[in-house]
């Protein structure tokens, strides 16, 4: 009965600190590195250098500065797991007066819906009472507020640079609350087809404060079932560098190739990725899109690599690079683009798939220089 119930019970440990003291965790605030728009998670997430739309709240706040002629909205939808968890995003991108500034506003949420409640299932007696069952949501949210500003130099180049304040806010039903904050910074360079990215996610360390609302009741069954109590904590993310590099290949005046590559670099320890010495791993990221008249794209990426063992030796000592492979496509019909990606979640030897659409809109166009 003590093992069916610490089963039961398993959902705790998606949000349980039990310590009393700040502490990094090297999976922080994770729903946070899904991604968003169906165009990047077509390219591997590779899009620090070369994002220009709403979606650059997300990826690269420099990026937005490219958002000038009229404010624009990006939506996007995707379910994970047949359909158990579902993750929603949308931004305004607003530019200002002088064409040099832009303001956004991002929201995102990731959550689990109708979780079943079982901690009173069994009663004292041993038997079950399938009336205490009950549901909640396990949701993630986070609120992007952007500013991104372009420098004038001299020649030709283009250098924007550009700011996060974000908010987090982390709730699991009635039992768990958390509410955090941090920075984000970033900046791009431009000189003729080369585009440069940099990003600092959580620049200043991002903390997420957690408090608990557990009853005597459910109190009594952690205790019957040897589970700690969870306690008030803070729970810290370490700073992330992303590093990217961008090239157009003119092809024809009607058909273009976008390259991409990026490098995620973390300081947090060792993590499973190609490049991993304490305490920086680094993860390399690379999309493509080739672009038809810029009303169809095709993309490609691949990312999260990774060096595991072979599920198919029997020795259980031979080890394999596995990688996450990624497809899709979009079309623009005047100020409206939609994109699909065809992503997927696990690896090229064990495939979870999902179907992931976004839509982009320029709410207004304006008369004069585009």
């Amino acid at each position: 009965m003590k093992h069916v119930m610490r089963q039961l019970l398993l959902f705790f440990v998606l949000f349980q600190t039990t310590a009393g003291f700040a502490q990094f965790r090297k999976y922080s605030n994770e729903f946070l590195n899904i991604g968003t728009g169906a165009r990047a998670l077509a390219m591997g997430n590779a899009q620090i250098a070369s994002v220009e739309d709403g979606t650059a709240g997300y990826w690269n706040p420099a990026g937005l500065v490219n958002v000038k002629n009229a404010p624009q909205v990006n939506l996007m939808h995707a379910e994970y797991f047949a359909g158990i968890g579902k993750y929603d995003y949308g931004n305004l991108a607003i530019p200002l007066n002088d064409g040099k500034r832009t303001l956004g506003i991002s929201v995102l949420r990731f959550a689990v819906d109708d979780i079943p409640n079982t901690v009173f299932l069994v009663q004292p007696d041993g038997t079950l009472n399938f009336d205490n069952i009950t549901t909640f949501s396990s949701a993630d949210y986070a609120f992007l507020f952007s500013l991104a500003q372009e420098v004038e130099l001299k020649n030709e180049s283009k250098f924007n640079f550009g700011v996060n304040a974000k908010i987090i806010h982390r709730k699991a039903g009635d039992f768990a609350t958390a509410w955090g904050f941090g920075f984000d910074a970033g900046v791009q360079y431009q000189s003729g087809n080369l585009k440069l990215g940099a990003v600092a996610r959580d620049v200043t360390t991002t903390f997420n404060a957690w408090s608990y609302n557990i009853g005597e009741q459910m109190r009594e069954v952690f205790y019957v079932t040897n589970n700690e109590v969870p306690v008030k904590s803070t729970e810290l993310t370490a700073p992330k560098l992303i590093l990217g590099g961008a090239y157009n290949f003119n092809i024809s005046k009607s058909f273009n190739l976008l390259a991409e590559a990026n490098l995620d670099v973390t300081f947090d320890g060792k993590r499973g990725t190609i490049v991993s010495f304490n305490p920086v791993s680094i993860d390399p990221k690379v999309g493509l899109e080739a672009s038809i008249n810029n009303v169809f794209f095709v993309r490609a990426g691949i990312n999260n690599f990774q060096k595991t063992l072979d599920d198919a030796d029997t020795t259980n000592t031979k080890k394999v690079w596995i990688y996450q492979p990624s497809l899709g496509a979009g079309f623009k019909v005047s100020n409206v683009q939609i994109d699909y990606a065809y992503t997927n979640l696990a690896n090229q030897s064990n495939p979870l798939y999902t179907h992931v659409f976004s839509l982009k809109l320029d709410l207004k166009k304006k008369s004069g220089k585009k």
